[in-house]
């Protein structure tokens, strides 16, 4: 469902972001949710809130070849 209007962000956009390990204000800042009237923000930091209970630790992204081209070196 759409919970910014004025900026047409979905619940759906505000949970994967939310998921990834950004806080309520790295997502404000990343789609401009809860930036113009305000009237979302309750409902954005409820969406945050529950993906946050669901995913106590962030994903971290990892680089699929991160030794690509060189070898590991333990000293």
């Amino acid at each position: 469902m759409i919970v910014c209007v004025c900026h047409r962000i979905s619940d759906r956009d505000i949970a994967r972001h939310a998921r990834a390990g950004l806080s309520f204000d790295d997502i404000q800042l990343e789609l401009g949710v809860a930036t113009q009237c305000g009237q979302c923000e309750s409902c954005a930091r409820d969406v945050v809130a529950q993906c946050s209970a669901n995913c106590p630790t962030a994903n971290i992204m990892v680089a699929s070849h991160p030794l690509e081209g060189s070898e590991w070196n333990p000293s």
